[in-house]
């Protein structure tokens, strides 16, 4: 998975690449450097 650093702050949704299950990503970077990071499966 990439994660873009230039946004210090997102909440995104992104396919697995292993079984195509929609996730739910939570990223924050501060100065670049990322200091927080959450994957949850979406729920039907």
């Amino acid at each position: 998975m990439l994660l873009d650093s230039s946004i210090a702050k997102q909440s995104y949704v992104e396919d697995c690449e292993v079984c195509c299950n929609p996730i739910q990503v939570s990223v924050k970077f501060m100065s670049s450097e990322l200091t927080e990071f959450q994957a949850n499966r979406m729920e039907d």
